[in-house]
């Protein structure tokens, strides 16, 4: 068992249950190889000024990470992701930033946690470290379970599927089962389907078209759709990434408007007004 000790004073979560709500999490990669923006941010001062911009600009959570989750990617050392990404939560938390640590690292989540995150968010669900499980049910933060199906150098070769849908929505059940067996709260999981992980261009479209498949089960679902590549306009896969923030706006407007709870996002200023746009948009529906 991993023991994290006391955390220092720290900002609470953001409430994922907060009905008609569409939480917006920026996005902060301490890496030098994200797909994105691989190296922009590897220096500490230079990642805590862009995580306060991410909340000036309308984030309700920064997620950091240290570790590149891009197709083909390989592990880094666990010494070297702590190097990475604790100096970083602890200077923003401290300054009041809600922080999320992305990693699928036991032993990474515990240390965040400790230093001032308020989220674990783990791209592999839990099955990428066996010791997972019983931190989270220990730590009783937000944990966000994403559907992937192994390592990110592996992906790609296994994204079949019989019905992409009810297959991931059954694999995260399954996730699902074994947090709670092992003694995670239920309300503190947020479910993610994991666009891009172990998914194809249309497995990803056919995911965000059943969404309501996946709300269905009753947990808070997060859109993780930001800058991927199955956005990329037509004729222009070979584009910068950054040239896909319009339409992972629209994506996070249509998240929100279809009852999503979060999304997560690189450039915060577009999402966080196209949510706003939406869930207003449906509350006078509603009416």
């Amino acid at each position: 068992m991993l023991r994290v000790g006391t955390a220092p004073q720290r900002r609470a979560a953001p409430d994922f249950h907060a009905p008609g709500e569409c939480l917006v999490m920026g996005i902060l990669n301490v890496t030098p190889d994200s797909f994105s923006d691989g190296g922009a941010y590897s220096e500490v001062d230079r990642a805590v000024a862009r995580g306060r911009l991410l909340v000036a600009e309308g984030a309700d959570i920064v997620d950091v990470g240290g570790e590149s989750t891009r197709p083909g990617a390989g592990r880094v050392p666990v010494e070297e992701e702590l190097a990475r990404v604790l100096p970083v939560v602890r200077e923003l938390a401290a300054g009041g930033v809600p922080v999320s640590i992305d990693t699928s690292r036991a032993a990474v989540a515990a240390a965040a946690v400790v230093a001032g995150a308020v989220v674990v968010n783990d791209v592999t669900g839990g099955l990428g470290d066996p010791r997972m499980a019983a931190l989270v049910a220990e730590i009783a933060v937000p944990y966000v379970v994403t559907h992937s199906r192994g390592p990110s150098v592996h992906m790609d070769r296994r994204a079949v599927y019989a019905d992409v849908v009810a297959d991931v929505r059954c694999e995260l059940l399954m996730r699902v089962e074994t947090l709670t067996g092992a003694g995670v709260s239920p309300d503190r999981l947020v479910l993610d389907p994991g666009l891009g992980f172990a998914k194809t261009a249309d497995h990803n479209w056919a995911l965000l078209g059943g969404l309501d498949s996946l709300l269905s089960l009753g947990f808070p679902v997060l859109i993780g759709a930001s800058r991927k590549r199955f956005l990329a306009a037509p004729g222009r896969p070979d584009a910068p990434a950054a040239s896909r923030d319009d339409a992972t706006a629209v994506i996070s407007g249509l998240a929100a408007a279809a009852g999503a709870t979060c999304v997560r996002v690189h450039d915060v200023r577009r999402s966080r007004e196209a949510t706003r746009v939406a869930r207003a948009w449906t509350r006078a529906r509603q009416h």
